[in-house]
């Protein structure tokens, strides 16, 4: 059996057939489907479980099928918190005055005295969760925020699960099965009877699909040439910010939750012929030992750029003979040995320490900032379109300055800047949404451009031989950033500015953390440990190598 992909320069031969051509091209166009999939998939949760404006309904006040949210004895009848009718509480009505013939004048209620209902006049005709299970009420918030912390938890798990599936079985199943698997749990979702019902199908969804993303990702990049990999890298994070613009103008035309989910999944079941024509990851292949299958691919690519393999390339590919083994390119490669590996190095320690705080504070904000906008003043779906599309000038600005001023003041600078961000949209005065809304989409773009660049900053800083395992690692703490960030909503309960000063804080803390790591610009990856702690800047070098 020959080896692996350890013995064939592909990068070599992806320059031969083209780094972007048609072939790449057609793979991007299949690729960009579970993305913007994956955006509706995860995030549709804001707006299925989104919170309503509702008050009581007053018996005797409130009669007809044409009720008003706010008539003009409404301030006779309950209480008003910062301007807005209480959601729960009603004042007590006089006993002496007849339920069936309330004027519903001041005087015919106790204004002293406040109770509770559980029927409730809703502001507009939208639908969520809310209003069909009757997660009504202050004291039923924690069920909202659930919702997405339960999708997350789903995430968390589904991380080695789809790994060990995509490492035995290969990516395009996996990505197939992702697809299908997560559109048809979605549209139950939408026929949910309970919210019970709701929340367990809530978990089941990423359990499934949450893969798609990354398996999309790696497909995507796999035939990419390494000049094109960064451009290839923003063409992925793009087609997600446009997909989450997309999300919020379909919540803001679709008003109903159920509506609203069939809308974001039938395309899933929809796209399933098309993703059937994805090609397999060649490095997959080739770690399967199935060589004719990865050149069948590259001969396919070179044909459709109308490119021609070298004969040098060809021969790589079919090797006269098949005496090599591939078991010392396995041996002591399997996850737990690689950690060990890692623990046996006090400063690989620290390092591995800071990055995974780096990748919980970059998740923990950026979806933090995306969920806290539904409840910023003005329009919420407006809010939520706005702050997916910052995103784009920050990838923009990250890709003309990640390769001049460095990783390291790139990712501590902005992760800083948004930290001040975060704190000086506190400062805005009360009224002032649209400068606040300016400070708040500053922030997001400040911590969208952080995250671009701890992506290829982490593959940067951590040797040959445990990157992939501690990337990993750092990546699951990131995913304990997004458990918590459903829950931050929360938190402007108890001091309405608690959030931003959180994200703020830590964000600063994060961004100074940083300075720790060595600069990476213009160094070739280390390959082993004392290499990636001895990592110094080398501005002469030119050939720097971006990728594993």
């Amino acid at each position: 059996m020959p080896k692996s992909e350890d013995d064939i320069d592909l990068d070599g031969v992806l320059n031969e057939i083209g780094q972007f051509g048609r072939f790449q091209i057609r793979q991007y166009g299949l690729m960009v489907i579970p993305i913007i999939l994956n955006a509706f998939f995860t995030l549709s949760y804001v707006f299925t479980a989104g919170n309503l404006s509702y008050r009581c309904e007053i018996p005797g006040c409130d009669e007809g099928l044409s009720t008003v949210y706010h008539p003009a004895w409404l301030n006779n009848t309950v209480p008003f918190r910062h301007g807005d009718p209480a959601q729960c509480e009603r004042f007590l009505p006089i006993s002496n005055a007849s339920v069936d013939n309330l004027l519903c004048d001041a005087d015919e209620f106790d204004q002293t005295k406040i109770i509770g209902c559980d029927s409730f006049i809703f502001e507009d005709d939208e639908v969520t969760i809310v209003k069909d299970f009757n997660v009504t009420c202050p004291s039923n918030d924690w069920k909202l925020t659930l919702v997405g912390t339960i999708n997350n938890v789903g995430q968390f798990v589904a991380l080695p699960i789809a790994g060990y599936i995509s490492d035995r079985f290969g990516r395009r199943l996996v990505l197939l099965l992702s697809v299908a698997g997560s559109a048809i749990i979605g549209l139950i979702r939408s026929f949910s009877t309970s919210y019970e019902m709701f929340i367990a199908l809530e978990f089941l969804d990423p359990l499934i699909g949450s893969t798609m993303y990354t398996t999309a990702f790696v497909l995507a990049l796999e035939l990419v040439g390494p000049n094109m990999r960064v451009t290839g890298n923003n063409i992925i994070s793009c087609a997600f910010s446009f997909a989450e613009a997309g999300l919020g103008l379909l919540a803001m035309l679709i008003r109903n939750w159920r509506y609203l989910l069939r809308a974001l999944y039938i395309p899933g079941i929809v796209s399933l012929p098309l993703l059937w024509m994805t090609t397999e990851s060649v490095r997959w292949l080739l770690s399967k030992g199935q060589r004719d299958k990865a050149f069948d691919v590259l001969k396919k690519a070179a044909k459709m750029n109308g490119k021609t393999l070298s004969p040098s390339a060809i021969e790589s590919f079919c090797p006269v003979s098949d005496d090599e083994s591939g078991s010392e390119v396995l041996e002591g490669n399997n996850f737990f040995s690689l950690l060990s590996n890692a623990f046996s190095n006090p400063r690989l320690i620290l390092r591995v320490a800071n990055c995974s705080f780096c990748w919980l504070t970059n998740v923990l904000v950026y979806y933090g900032l995306s969920l806290n906008s539904v409840t910023l003043a003005g329009d919420k779906y407006l809010n939520f379109i706005l702050v997916s599309l910052i995103e784009l000038p920050g990838f923009l600005i990250m890709q003309l300055i990640l390769d001049r001023v460095g990783r390291r003041v790139t990712l501590c600078t902005t992760m800083i800047l948004c930290g001040i961000f975060c704190f000086l949209s506190e400062f805005i005065p009360t009224g002032n949404h649209w400068l606040s809304l300016i400070m708040f989409l500053v922030s997001k773009m400040a911590i969208t451009m952080s995250f671009g660049t701890l992506y290829i900053y982490t593959v940067e800083i951590f040797p040959t031989n445990l990157r992939q395992s501690l990337l990993s690692v750092c990546s699951m703490f990131g995913r304990i950033g997004s458990m918590i960030a459903p829950q931050t909503p929360l938190l402007a309960k108890v001091w309405a500015p608690l959030p931003m000063v959180i994200f703020g804080s830590i964000g600063i803390a994060s961004g100074l953390a940083i300075l720790e790591f060595p600069e990476t610009l213009n160094t070739q990856l280390p390959n082993t440990v004392d290499e990636a702690m001895n990592l110094k800047t080398d501005v002469g070098n030119k050939d720097k190598e971006r990728f594993a």
